[in-house]
């Protein structure tokens, strides 16, 4: 009865084979992504990925389940943050683990005919088995991986955004603009009051302009926030002037009950401006 290190050794004898023969017969003209690349170096560094991939199932039949899932899941950490594959549609890379996985399904049924006379049906119906599920393991994981690395690449993005969105420019050693542009959510006005914060007490401004003429539309919940932004303005000392503020703006903040008796207020920024 031929063994789990037997099996091993005639799957990892064929690693070479398994990759040449699957790059060999992917539809280069039916697919996307790093899989239709014409790139040298971008095709060998596929090779290279998916020949160490046998290398790694491979070792389900000798490793330890855990051991072998910690190896797994590095691989396809490093996958799921390669961009040519960040670059590929998820269901293209999902129908390439299958047909991997069809390549070794095969070599299993080429093993089990070199022992016609063996009753070992137990034996290769467990190792069907853990084919099955160790390429069921890769693909969720791949899937929850790669969805965890774009949506940090996002959040990272964002943050960058919210950041050249609301910048306190410096005017003088005690003036600073802070032009507001766009829409304006719940989201980035929290941003814009907790970096306009930062940014005024690190730059040692005492006055800002804040310039809402590019703001087209907010809703009461940021209304609401802009207001609190200027009220903590005043808190820390810096004295906030508005300009720009649309009538339908105002009549929001209006409606909210909210208080212009503090703030300095004028029709345009340069009219702001003309208070230096």
């Amino acid at each position: 009865m031929p063994s789990n290190q037997d099996f091993y050794e005639f799957l990892i004898e064929r690693a070479k084979q398994l990759t040449d023969d699957w790059y060999n017969s992917l539809d280069k003209s039916n697919t996307s992504g790093v899989y239709s690349s014409s790139n040298p170096q971008v095709i060998e560094t596929l090779k290279n990925q998916n020949f160490e991939f046998h290398g790694i199932l491979c070792s389900i039949f000798i490793k330890e389940r855990l051991e072998f899932e910690q190896d797994l899941d590095k691989w396809i950490l490093s996958i799921a943050e390669d961009k040519e594959h960040i670059d590929t549609p998820n269901h293209h890379i999902l129908k390439e683990f299958v047909r991997v996985r069809e390549q070794y399904l095969g070599f299993l049924q080429e093993f089990k005919d070199r022992f016609p006379e063996e009753d070992g049906f137990d034996v290769f119906n467990e190792w069907w088995q853990l084919l099955i599920q160790s390429f069921d393991h890769a693909m969720v994981r791949f899937v929850e991986m790669q969805t965890a690395v774009v949506n940090k690449q996002l959040q990272a993005q964002q943050e960058v955004i919210n950041e050249l969105s609301s910048p306190v420019i410096k005017l003088n050693d005690q003036t600073a603009l802070l032009p507001l542009v766009g829409n304006i959510e719940p989201t980035r006005a929290e941003y814009i009051l907790e970096s306009a914060l930062e940014q005024c007490v690190e730059k040692g401004v005492s006055q800002l302009f804040i310039d809402l003429s590019g703001v087209v539309l907010i809703d009461t919940m940021v209304a609401h926030q802009l207001f609190n932004l200027m009220d903590a303005l005043q808190l820390i000392g810096v004295k906030p002037i508005l300009s720009g503020l649309r009538p339908e703006i105002a009549q929001t903040a209006v409606q909210l009950g909210l208080k212009f008796d503090n703030l300095t207020i004028t029709s345009t920024l340069s009219q702001a401006l003309n208070r230096l």
